[in-house]
């Protein structure tokens, strides 16, 4: 146990987190089973470290551990959250909970013998916990951890403190909005390293960005993929030649019988490869109203811009990469369908929106709300991109 101690206060005391989750204050920190959801590289746990450091700084009652650690190969969960609370341990903070075997079963357990312990574990994206977890479905609150938005990124370039809006707020009073950020920086200035390569909170460190996300990337694959769904190593390439595909194909609708002859599989394995890279948020999946998998996307899109530039960064196609930051955002409180006619994307069964370059002509459709790759507009009905990044 002083092992574990050890390397918690180290962690506790070296940990660099410039940026304070908003999720910090939406979690019912009270709730005795709490899991933090998230894509890798999101930062799950640097939160988890943060939360340590700011509600119990050298408190021996809260302790961070990771299931890396060969300790767990021999010794159950268990059996380490009962001797921690009988050390007077009253919060456990778990990372990587999946890698441990029967883990849904064992936190069920601790839930049950230790109703004085607090647990909070991280997961992955790919982890339906309550729908294919029945020990957990009545006990475990689940929240989503995601990556930087362009507000979170512009406060930390700027040393500024933005709030977030909601998107009635964006569409109801954007002038007003955009003029008094507008007042105190330019956010187009930061608006296309953002795109290249701030949602992920490690391009703080001192290391090559897209390498680093390339590595990122596989291990999305080959941990959030392949362990988590049982997937035999064999199919690792045909996986990752699919997002290879998808990514250069552009933002479009897949031709699934092209995609299932070049990675040598059926028009089912597509669809079901395809559902476990939008689980694993590396692409997002767009339907028609009323539709859903398995039925055939309407488009698919990149995950988040950022993705795009270590596979074909000398391809990258503008609007591309407008869409994905569009719909990236709004996917985290909203639900996002193909558009209509006259607009690119249906919002929440009501609302439509027409995705701009700075150059396209505007028709000034009534219904429509003209989304423009700008830093200025001067219509009520249209709304420059990056504001939609304030969306949290």
């Amino acid at each position: 146990m002083e092992a574990f101690y050890r390397t918690h206060t180290y962690l506790v005391e070296h940990i660099n987190a410039p940026v304070r989750r908003d999720l910090m204050d939406e979690v019912n920190w009270n709730d005795r089973l709490i899991g933090i959801k998230g894509t890798r590289g999101v930062g799950k746990t640097t939160f988890l470290l943060q939360y340590a450091k700011e509600k119990f700084g050298t408190d021996p009652s809260c302790l961070y551990i990771n299931m890396n650690n060969f300790y767990f190969s021999t010794h159950s969960l268990m059996e380490f959250a009962g001797e921690f609370e009988k050390q007077g341990g009253k919060v456990l903070l778990i990372d990587q909970v999946f890698k441990h075997p029967d883990w849904s079963r064992e936190l069920r357990a601790c839930y049950d013998r230790y109703p004085n312990l607090r647990i909070v574990f991280t997961g992955s994206s790919v982890m339906r916990l309550k729908e294919e977890n029945p020990d957990l479905r009545d006990v475990v609150s689940s929240y989503n951890l995601r990556g930087f938005s362009f507000r979170e990124y512009l406060n930390l370039k700027t040393d500024m403190h933005f709030h977030a809006y909601s998107l009635s707020d964006i569409l109801q009073n954007h002038d007003r909005i955009a003029k008094g950020i507008c007042a105190k920086v330019s956010p187009m200035k930061y608006m296309q390293d953002y795109l290249h390569h701030g949602f992920y909170p490690f391009f703080l460190e001192e290391r090559n960005f897209s390498e680093n996300l390339l590595k990122t990337m596989n291990m999305m694959i080959e941990v959030d993929i392949l362990l988590l769904k049982q997937i035999e190593l064999k199919y690792l390439s045909k996986i990752k030649k699919l997002l290879y595909l998808l990514a250069v194909d552009g933002s479009k609708a897949p031709n699934v019988s092209q995609l299932a002859g070049d990675i040598q599989t059926s028009r089912a394995t597509v669809m079901n490869y395809i559902k476990y890279l939008a689980d694993a948020r590396l692409i997002n999946i767009i339907y028609p109203q009323g539709e859903e998998f398995p039925k055939k996307p309407s488009k698919i899109i990149m995950h988040n811009p950022n993705l795009m530039y270590p596979i074909y960064s000398a391809q990258t196609n503008e609007m591309d990469v407008i869409e994905a930051f569009f719909v990236n955002t709004l996917w985290k409180d909203h639900k996002v369908n193909k558009g209509e006619k006259n607009s690119s994307f249906r919002v929440d069964d009501t609302l439509s929106f027409k995705l701009c370059k700075d150059d396209c002509k505007i028709k000034n459709h009534p219904d429509v709300t003209y989304v423009l790759h700008k830093e200025h507009v001067d219509s009520h009905n249209q709304i420059p991109l990056w504001m939609f990044g304030f969306l949290y």
